[in-house]
């Protein structure tokens, strides 16, 4: 590959960006997420280095793979390269104008668990299930993204883990009481909270700290039984366990769903970890064998690109033709005296994009004359300046073979 330009789409966390960008040899577009090592941050290049060995270990259509890698030496910038994905789960429910069908959750359910039944397998917790996190392309296939959070879990595993993972929303109450000895059921009950997000259309559970999570946990799953409480020892109990034990209304609640996905979501916010099976038992369950089938990723609808960038970027301008528009009509009702021609709003993008591709061109040279591709980043959309500096004269790409 000769090179990449590429845009900032949005921040992922702390520790990366993430660019769109397209492949100026073959124009595929992909996905570059850039990792900073100029610090030389040993936390960072730990988290970094455990995430690519993590990808390195999955290989299945419902999970992203990593591509490749672009090292900056220039930059101390690492670049990891995947597919292009247009849509997040998150994204595409808020942006929707009519609810998924029943069919179309279903065909997203098993893909995801699909997805989560492959890293299990391989001893890998994803630990940061949320729609965020379930990017989508335009054929309808959903991939589990994102692996920062993630960790392989050793046969034999002595060492504590931590239990600050797993975004507020979608965590388990064994993570909120402190639990260091979990499994592969803190990703399943996420799974859950996404199963009822998707019928619902809205997050089950929005808590706004950890105290309030779990009680909403509490109110809707019932407490623990007193067993549990005795048999796990969680450093938190004696803090968050209720004076007066909770009763379970799942199915309450939810009491429009179907009968079938009543069953699952039942199993999925099992309160004790144990009850809520495996990812493949799911997968078993009638939720996916009862009419109507989950429908071909296929045969999904096409959308617009939906993620949290791209709804902004549309909002943003739905709002700059809506303040013009009530500019227009504001000076028309006070018009008496001579109107002032504004500016050609886009004499400035143009200017400065001409200029800015007269620096990428001289910049696609060393300074011995030999020529080197360049990593040159486009303007965002909608602004009169590029989103930042050249990516480096220097980058070599290498692909992320069999582990």
């Amino acid at each position: 590959m000769g090179g990449y330009l590429a845009r900032r789409t949005h921040m992922k966390s702390w520790k990366s960006t993430v660019y769109k960008a397209r492949d100026i040899e073959s124009n595929k577009i992909v996905a570059l997420k850039k990792v900073r090592f100029a610090n030389l941050d040993p936390e960072r290049i730990r988290f970094m280095a455990r995430e690519i060995i993590v990808l390195r270990r999955l290989d299945h259509p419902n999970v992203m793979k990593l591509e490749g890698l672009i090292v900056s030496r220039v930059s101390g910038c690492l670049y990891l390269i995947f597919d292009y994905m247009e849509h997040d789960l998150r994204g595409l429910v808020a942006t929707l104008e009519t609810k998924l069908t029943e069919a179309q959750i279903k065909c997203y359910m098993q893909q995801l668990l699909n997805g989560l039944d492959h890293c299990h397998s391989r001893g890998v917790l994803h630990r940061d299930i949320k729609g965020a996190n379930l990017l989508i392309d335009h054929n309808g296939n959903l991939k589990i993204g994102d692996f920062g959070l993630a960790t392989i879990l050793l046969p034999n595993q002595t060492q504590p883990l931590t239990s600050r993972v797993v975004t507020l929303w979608y965590r388990p109450p064994e993570l909120l009481l402190g639990s260091t000895d979990y499994g592969v059921t803190i990703d399943l009950w996420s799974s859950g909270c996404i199963l009822a997000e998707l019928f619902t259309g809205k997050p089950i559970m929005p808590g706004r700290t950890e105290v309030e999570q779990l009680h909403r946990i509490f109110k809707l799953c019932g407490s623990p039984s007193e067993e549990y409480w005795k048999r796990s020892k969680l450093p938190n109990a004696t803090a968050f366990k209720p004076q007066h034990p909770y009763k379970r209304c799942v199915n309450q609640t939810f009491k429009d769903f179907p009968t079938s996905t009543l069953a699952l979501l039942d199993m999925l916010l099992a309160v004790e970890p144990e009850c809520r099976g495996t990812a493949s038992s799911a997968l078993q369950s009638e939720f996916f064998t009862t009419s109507p089938l989950p429908c071909d990723p296929s045969s999904l609808p096409k959308y617009p690109p939906s993620k949290e960038f791209d709804v902004k970027l549309r909002g943003d301008e739905s709002a700059r033709q809506r303040a013009s528009r009530e500019k227009v009509n504001g000076n028309d009702r006070a018009r008496k005296a001579t109107a002032i021609p504004a500016p050609d709003s886009n004499f400035e993008l143009q200017a400065s994009i001409q200029v800015f591709e007269k620096n990428s061109q001289s910049n696609t040279k060393s300074v011995n004359g030999v020529n080197n591709p360049g990593f040159p980043v486009e303007p965002l959309q909608g602004t009169s300046k590029p989103v930042c500096s050249h990516v480096g004269p220097s980058m070599h790409l290498s692909y992320a073979g069999s582990p």
